[in-house]
């Protein structure tokens, strides 16, 4: 019975050997030997090269998407646009608000309601309305350049000239 112990405990034992790692062969390939009854060479072959690394191409243009007012809004900034001629700045303001809500991020929108703010003498809201509009229209360089002709009035209404002449520059940079 000790025997079986003994003999259970060796095939445990060797059962449970840690395996070697798989390494492959080198590649190789055997060469003619030079002389009879010499035995064969074994030449290594160079690994192969890494393909060439391509030159970066440059990015392309980003796509210009200027802001178009849907039929709705259409209407109602023909509308405000009505309403602010004959001033009455409210009423306007209100159907622009109404756009809004139909579109809240078209720069356009921003814009005219900008524009009715500054005909009412708020200028801040003017110029915060317009800095919006910018902030929307990143790919669209119309929008941002009627925006920051918009804060460029703004500053001048309010005696910044030193920043409504940089305003004025960014506008006319973006035409």
């Amino acid at each position: 019975m000790k025997r079986y112990v003994v003999l259970a405990a060796m095939a445990l034992v060797s059962a449970c050997s840690v395996p070697q790692p798989y390494r492959p062969a080198p590649s190789a390939t055997t060469v003619p030997p030079q002389q009879p009854g010499s035995p064969p060479v074994m030449e290594t072959q160079p690994a192969p090269a890494p393909p060439p690394i391509e030159q970066a191409q440059p990015l392309p243009a980003p796509v210009i998407r200027e802001p178009v007012l849907s039929p709705a809004s259409r209407a109602l900034v023909g509308q405000a646009q009505t309403q602010l001629a004959s001033k009455n700045f409210a009423v306007a303001a209100s159907s622009l608000e109404r756009a809004l809500r139909i579109e809240p991020d078209n720069a356009l929108l921003w814009i005219e309601l900008g524009k009715v703010r500054q005909a009412e003498g708020n200028y801040v809201q003017a110029e915060n309305m317009a800095r919006k509009a910018v902030s929307m229209s990143s790919n669209a360089p119309k929008a941002q350049s009627a925006a920051w002709n918009l804060i460029a009035e703004s500053l001048r209404a309010r005696g910044k000239n030193p920043q409504a002449q940089e305003a004025q520059a960014r506008a006319e940079q973006l035409r």
